[in-house]
């Protein structure tokens, strides 16, 4: 359906054909290939950027959108297809949201699926008289694609159509059930949805989605799935495959929906200079720290303003600690550390600085 209804396309200035891309899992194939990351037994990667589909416009489904998202290249076993999923999984904690629901599927590999195809065909073409138009058109170009319809009027025909794990053989449904037990082992509660099938053809075995109703119609947050032929029908190595990409903008919604605030962006410690000549040193400081102390996230406050004035800015920015650096701590090689949550105070030479915040952080 991508390729056939939504892709956007069209000549440039040099009358060559021009496609934007819809997604970013072949574009990141595609860039691995021509960098030799497949030279590596193992990679993982991420990527965030726009795509672009040529869809009816509605909520929560735009024509330019965000997505970010997740590869692991050269792992073929069911802990990757976990890896991936437990990822998407914390992040979803980490950003306070609730009510999100995990679907699980297995396509099975290529042969498996060939076989499955050949029943769903004849049961589609039997009950052929049932199907919408748009499912007549799936038939003929991907019958698979019949599952994912949202016409209330073919449910019943859709639930008593054959399912893929139907046609999986031992080595596939015992991948599939050690996905699902080991999300299981991690707290997740995954529901096995026998229809989701995704809208992309490069799927094998696993495929899921993250749903939210808060969403409407597009209920999906997050959909991912194992790809392991995919490297090798671009032109690569063969090299098994998974990743997930998630919906920024629909994210964003679910999260509005839920009424959370996002993440507080704060700083470990806030650099607050007074005077002339602390104002000139403050960034050389702030930049030896940074070298010492790579995780401080510090920010510096040089500019014109009292040292009243820039403690309570400091207090705004919710950094736990205040760096001071005035004329006297300038001339004796200090730093003030005042711990805002405490409220306590001490000096400390620079060379020591990083070393200190180290220990009072751990």
């Amino acid at each position: 359906d991508v390729v056939e209804k939504e892709m956007y396309t069209f000549e440039d200035r040099g009358g060559r054909s021009v496609s934007l891309r819809p997604e970013n899992t072949a574009s990141c194939v595609r860039a691995a290939i021509q960098h030799g990351l497949f030279n590596s037994p193992l990679n993982r990667i991420w990527y965030i950027g726009p795509m672009f589909r040529y869809e009816r416009q509605q909520a929560n489904r735009y024509r330019q959108f965000h997505q970010i998202g997740a590869e692991i290249y050269g792992a073929s076993g069911a802990e990757a297809d976990a890896e991936v999923i437990l990822l998407t999984a914390r992040l979803w904690r980490e950003l306070g949201l609730e009510g999100l629901r995990l679907e699980l599927n297995s396509l099975g590999n290529r042969d498996e699926q060939q076989a499955y195809r050949a029943q769903l065909v004849a049961y589609l073409q039997a009950n052929e008289s049932a199907l919408d138009e748009d499912s007549k058109r799936r038939l003929r170009s991907n019958p698979l694609r019949v599952l994912d319809s949202k016409n209330p009027q073919l449910q019943s025909l859709i639930e008593a159509a054959p399912a893929p794990l139907d046609s999986l053989q031992a080595e596939s449904r015992t991948h599939f059930e050690t996905v699902c037990q080991t999300l299981r082992d991690c707290g997740l509660d995954p529901v096995v949805n026998r229809r989701l099938v995704r809208g992309l053809d490069y799927y094998t075995r696993t495929v899921f989605e993250w749903t939210n109703d808060s969403l409407g119609a597009q209920t999906a947050v997050c959909g991912g799935g194992r790809y392991d032929q995919l490297v090798t029908e671009i032109g690569g190595p063969d090299t098994p495959a998974v990743g997930f990409s998630v919906g920024i903008e629909r994210l964003v919604a679910v999260t509005l929906a839920q009424q959370q605030d996002p993440p507080a962006d704060r700083p470990t410690a806030y650099l607050a200079a007074v005077g002339e000549r602390p104002q000139m040193a403050a960034h050389a400081l702030a930049e030896r720290l940074r070298d010492r102390l790579p995780e401080l996230r510090i920010v510096v406050d040089a500019g014109a303003g009292s040292f009243k004035a820039k403690l309570r800015r400091a207090d705004r920015s919710g950094a736990r600690f205040a760096l001071i650096v005035g004329d006297s701590e300038l001339e004796q090689h200090s730093l003030a550390i005042k711990d805002l949550e405490r409220k306590d105070q001490q000096t400390v030479g620079v060379d020591d600085v990083a070393g200190h915040l180290r220990a009072l952080l751990a």
